[in-house]
């Protein structure tokens, strides 16, 4: 009986993620006869059938869908296993992966970084901007070493640490904010052209929420997904949006104007995995970040 070894994992689960032999060979470069070879291998020595291939996809069995999760979690806890090997405690290398979600990018991410440049020159960031939910699914995976997101409801697993508050409010250009009350009523926005975040984010959820509860139904002129898009749109065109103050204090041309009733803050938040293996890297970025922000919370 041929002995199992990690490549026989990795093909096993490269089968399920495509549901095709061949599509599977291609992501790992090799033939689609020796990885169905290498599949029945692990087939045999396990004594039981993993995959159905009777149909149009090659599913996995009832038996292969309890060793695939085994198998997942097997192959995390050995890379994070080698990562912690290969963990360097002077700082002077390290990997750091960051997951934030996209308004924090327009504000929280650029002093982050430069902070960790300036204080740990060696570190490598990989930075991932995604939604909150795929940040903490990513942490899970072990796919992502911290995540930059909101406090509030997580998944198991997920632990958080707050680093500031922060305050949505009418964003628009400088000149436009000069001729609006402060605070402006948030009714008056009713009917009103805006430029908002695409629905499916989270801020633009928190919006939705505070306009349906004061009966606000504003016209949507532009939706976009990025921040960053949002600000050009605002300064060229005159529509208001609504954003983090902090995004417009980064804007010579545009200015808050705050609501009445004001969006309830949000509490800006440190994730992680409960549990995991934090690296060298991750614990002094925690550390930057609750010592650039500290002062907000």
């Amino acid at each position: 009986m041929a002995p199992l070894e990690l490549r026989h994992l990795r093909y096993l689960l490269a089968v399920a993620e495509h549901g095709n032999f061949t599509r599977a060979a291609e992501e790992l470069h090799i033939s689609q006869p020796t990885l169905s070879q290498q599949v029945r291998q692990l087939e045999r020595t396990l004594g039981v059938q993993l995959l159905d291939r009777s149909g149009r996809t090659v599913r996995l069995t009832d038996a292969g869908a309890v060793y695939t999760e085994h198998a997942r979690r097997a192959l995390r806890d050995l890379a994070a296993a080698e990562r912690a090997v290969h963990d360097v405690q002077d700082l002077s290398r390290g990997r750091l992966r960051l997951g934030v979600t996209p308004t924090f990018t327009a504000y929280l991410v650029g002093p982050l970084t430069a902070e960790l440049r300036s204080r740990h020159p060696g570190i490598a960031l990989t930075l991932t901007e995604t939604t909150q939910d795929r940040i903490e699914t990513a942490l899970l995976a072990d796919e992502l070493d911290l995540g930059i997101a909101f406090a509030g409801e997580h998944l198991p697993g997920i632990a958080a640490t707050a680093l500031r508050t922060e305050t949505l409010s009418l964003v628009t250009s400088g000149e436009r904010a000069r001729t609006l009350p402060h605070p402006l009523p948030v009714r008056d926005l009713h009917g009103r052209e805006l430029a908002l975040l695409a629905a499916g984010f989270a801020t633009r959820g928190h919006i939705d929420a505070h306009f349906a509860r004061h009966r606000v139904v504003p016209r949507i002129a532009v939706e976009a997904n990025s921040v960053q898009a949002l600000t050009e749109i605002v300064r060229r065109t005159g529509l208001a949006t609504v954003l983090p103050e902090a995004v417009a204090e980064g804007h010579p041309h545009l200015a808050p104007v705050p609501l009445d009733p004001p969006l309830p803050a949000r509490t800006v938040a440190l994730l992680h995995r409960e549990g995991a293996y934090r690296p060298a890297a991750a614990r002094a970025f925690a550390r930057l970040a609750e010592d650039l922000t500290g002062t907000d919370t």
